[in-house]
């Protein structure tokens, strides 16, 4: 199967240096599979999307690691993240 972004027959900029637009999504997919660090909980600060993890950086009782398990709460998409 191969994905929509996987168009191996054309360059992956245009000319001026610009990211054609399969490359483009690849990168932002291959981006959301890394973990969001910051400080405390995320919940209702940092804005993610469905799936992607966060780590608090301070580690206090055990609260370290949370995943975004809903897109949103009642339109919010800083909210939905749960400790893991």
């Amino acid at each position: 199967m191969q994905l929509p972004y996987q168009a191996q027959n054309i360059p992956i900029v245009k000319q001026g240096g610009l990211m054609q637009e399969p490359f483009r999504l690849f990168i932002n997919d291959v981006a959301k599979l890394g973990v969001i660090v910051g400080t405390g909980t995320p919940e209702g600060t940092v804005a993610a999307e469905q799936g992607q993890q966060y780590m608090d950086d301070t580690g206090t009782a055990g609260a370290i690691m949370y995943v975004k398990r809903d897109a949103d709460i009642a339109g919010d998409i800083t909210k939905g993240w749960i400790l893991i």
